[in-house]
């Protein structure tokens, strides 16, 4: 082989290794991963819009369940009057519900602004008649009170099918509901069991200090309050249900307290700073715990510490979620943003070991974590993070193609998910929105999706969004 030869197939070698390289490096970003495929773009029906940043419309914020009883997913977007960070509450004063198709279901109210965090709003067959109802606050416009004070706010269940008003109730625990600050502009409804039926027909709200728990046909059947009321050392903003002792009714745990079905209270002790995520899930061989961001702890029902990682490996526990993350360990990881809102994370196993630690992408206000059940529930958990799909050692499953950009102030770019199996063959497509945008996109492994066998749970109508 001549010199020249020798030069041209060097090169030609070198031309073929830099391709490969490239080709593995988008791989590495997902820029060119076949994981994950954009199914169906949605948008949010003409009518339901309001102005919003930059000339971009929008529609506000969005839940997801059967609303028409066809075994296909139906969304309903909201708007609240004024802005919870402008010290208000929560006050829905608009509902639109529209199919899979974009097509107009019904729709309640007018006006209002995005809701700047989710809200009192949630899907469920509350009442076990195998049909959906929408649950929520709405706003009395006959009332002029604060933004701060409830007295203008009734609870209300309308069908699914049509929004009409099924029910509605102005009780006095609700209407004397007053506050400001961090630990009040978080309300959000949460569906439980806590009669033992055979179906979940109670829920709960968080307002403040207090959770006010009440039944299907909007009676309340208990009410909890508690002395800690100072940033950064208050419960849980967004509380979390689950039966951890197993007798078939759920427990209510706040971080700081873990309630009884009954409201009464099976421990109270303010734990670590920065309360900002809490679950109840399996742990330690199979058992229910109750876990808390602050400090990363996970405790028995009796508050015992089962797993204490402590101030040092965890400064700021800003969000966590636990699932089985990691097919090289045992049982189910937790999944923990140690250090605010940051990128950084960390794969704690159930013997208390940091498994693996690695950096997130970046996303809007670095929130909006979840467990993703891609393949089933029996199988491994992907995580998702603004737009990217994590393994749990760190590398990346899949970049979400075709999301539009964030933008505005840090929290206009959420793009929240709602993992849920769309088409009854139980690994979970993923259901992506940013509340200050008009569309919802569906993300899956395939574009064959036919949307035919969605049953909702609690995976949905508890879904764990963050801001």
């Amino acid at each position: 082989m001549s010199g020249g030869l020798k030069l041209n197939h060097l090169c030609w070698l070198g031309f073929m290794v830099l391709l490969f390289e490239i080709f593995l490096a988008g791989c590495g970003k997902g820029e060119t991963n076949p994981n994950a495929v954009l199914i169906k773009r949605i948008a949010v029906p003409e009518p339901f819009l309001r102005d919003g940043l930059v000339e971009i419309q929008f529609g506000g914020d969005i839940r997801i369940g059967d609303l028409s009883g066809n075994k296909r997913v139906d969304f309903l977007v909201y708007r609240s009057m004024d802005d919870a960070h402008d010290g208000g509450g929560m006050k829905p004063c608009f509902l639109g519900a529209f199919d899979i198709d974009g097509k107009i279901l019904w729709q309640v109210g007018e006006g209002g602004e995005q809701p700047s965090r989710p809200g009192p709003v949630v899907i469920h067959d509350i009442d076990g008649d195998g049909e959906s109802e929408v649950i929520s606050f709405f706003i009395n416009p006959e009332i002029d009170c604060p933004p701060s004070s409830l007295q203008n706010v009734v609870l209300q269940i309308r069908n699914g099918r049509t929004g009409a008003l099924e029910k509605e109730a102005a009780p006095e625990a609700l209407l004397a509901a007053e506050g400001e600050g961090a630990n009040w502009v978080h309300q959000r409804l949460f569906i439980c069991n806590l009669r033992g039926t055979d179906t979940p027909r109670d829920f709960i709200v968080k307002l403040g200090t207090r959770v006010l728990a009440f039944d299907q046909d909007l009676k309340m059947l208990w009410t909890y309050s508690n002395p800690w009321d100072e940033y950064t050392k208050c419960p849980a903003y967004i509380p979390s249900v689950g039966d951890i002792d197993n007798d078939g009714k759920d427990e209510v745990n706040g971080g700081y307290f873990l309630l009884d079905d009954d409201g009464s209270i099976l421990w109270e002790k303010q734990l670590g700073r920065n309360m900002d995520s809490v679950t109840i899930a399996p742990w330690d061989y199979g058992k229910m715990r109750a876990f808390g961001s602050g400090f990363g702890h996970v405790l028995d029902i009796e508050g015992n510490d089962i797993l204490k990682l402590g101030e040092e490996l965890v400064p700021h526990g800003q969000e966590l979620r636990v699932a089985d993350f990691d097919p090289a360990s045992p049982g189910p990881e937790m999944i923990i943003r140690y250090n605010g809102h940051n990128t950084p994370v960390m794969v704690i196993g159930n013997d208390g070991q940091v498994l693996h630690r690695f950096e997130l992408n970046e996303s809007p206000n670095h929130t909006g974590m979840e467990a993703v059940f891609w393949d089933g529930p029996s199988e491994t958990a992907l995580l998702y993070n603004g737009g990217t799909l994590w393994k749990g050692d760190g590398t990346v499953f899949a970049e979400l193609p075709d999301l539009p950009p964030p933008y505005g102030h840090k929290k206009h770019g959420w793009y929240h998910c709602i993992p849920a199996d769309l088409s009854g063959d139980e690994g979970e497509e993923l259901v992506i929105y940013n509340p200050w945008d008009r569309f919802v996109f569906i993300y899956g492994p395939s574009k064959d999706s036919d949307f035919k066998n969605y049953s909702a749970t609690s995976r949905q109508y508890n879904v764990r969004l963050m801001d």
